[in-house]
């Protein structure tokens, strides 16, 4: 008796012949292509330089650096020594530009208001009171930086009388250094030379330096008089710090221009925080040599904390 041969489905060989489904695939035009085909198609194409992948890790470096430069962190040099001892003529600091950006803070990014107290660097917001001056290269309003101490907040009424700034009518707790004032204004890049001081309490979060002169004549109980230079908050005036805007001063009190001679710094004008000094460089030195950027880099500054 015949026996008749089952169909075989198309299924049934499939699963007889695996091996051979597993090695093919389809091309667009209908037709079977090997795996190995597949991969030689994908592995195609021009390889990689050396010079191409420096120049692409050199472009991502570029792009990362200009982002933390406009939204992170800023290099600044300090030229002037209003603010010795606290920052040196020559410090080259690193500010925090992010700590006060604009806009809504977030819990749990490192943002926060700027507080009485902080080293904030901004754009010099220019002197009504003396125009002549700001024609000065290192001096032009809104392109020179400077760094000073927040002392006045917005809402805050400030008053300066002799060595000591009260605030809504309280005296600022000050640590008073007194220093050499002749030392001082024989050469100004050097920093002060500490003569005496005052016992520090408790509450002194900072220090702030005045002439030895001066120093002796508040204890004295003269009175001294504010700077021919000064039109702000002295003289019996005290000054309401505006909306959006701050009241600072340097810690080289006796020399400093500072909010005492020009006014209040807006807002806008505050770039941030500065952080700490990544490297210090004494311009009281002479450079002759190469060997002379060791000798006479502060390599004891390097990476102090501004505060």
């Amino acid at each position: 008796m015949a026996v008749m041969n089952e169909p075989v489905t198309t299924e049934k060989k499939i699963a007889d012949k695996p091996e051979v489904f597993a090695a093919r695939s389809v091309k667009p035009n209908g037709r079977e292509r090997d795996v190995q085909e597949e991969k030689e198609t994908e592995a195609s194409g021009p390889p990689k330089t050396v010079i191409r992948e420096y120049f692409e890790s050199a472009v991502v470096t570029v792009i990362m650096a200009l982002f933390g430069m406009t939204f992170v962190v800023q290099a600044v040099k300090v030229p002037t020594a209003s603010m010795e001892n606290t920052i040196t003529v020559g410090d080259h600091l690193l500010v925090n530009k992010f700590i006060f950006a604009p806009g809504p803070t977030f819990p749990l990014l490192p943002q926060r208001d700027i507080r009485r107290g902080d080293i904030i660097v901004f754009k010099y917001p220019g002197n009504p009171y003396n125009q002549e001056r700001d024609k000065d290269e290192d001096n032009i309003p809104f392109k020179v930086n400077y760094v000073k101490r927040v002392i006045g907040l917005p809402g805050d009424e400030v008053e300066v009388k002799g060595l000591r700034v009260y605030v809504n009518g309280s005296p600022l707790p000050e640590h008073i250094i007194a220093v050499d004032g002749r030392q001082a204004q024989m050469n100004q890049k050097a920093p002060l030379k500490i003569v005496g001081e005052e016992p520090r309490k408790p509450e002194d979060r900072y220090d702030v330096y005045y002439f030895e002169q001066n120093v002796d004549a508040d204890r004295q109980g003269h009175k001294l008089p504010p700077s021919s230079d000064f039109n702000f908050a002295v003289k019996g005036k005290p000054e309401k710090v505006p909306a959006n805007s701050y009241f600072v001063m340097g810690d080289d009190r006796d020399n400093s221009l500072d909010s005492r001679a020009w006014g209040f710094v807006p807002r806008e004008l505050v770039i941030g925080r500065a952080m700490f000094v990544y490297w210090s460089y004494d311009e009281t030195k002479s450079f002759t040599s190469p060997l002379d950027f060791f000798t006479n880099t502060r390599w004891s500054r390097t990476g102090t904390m501004v505060k």
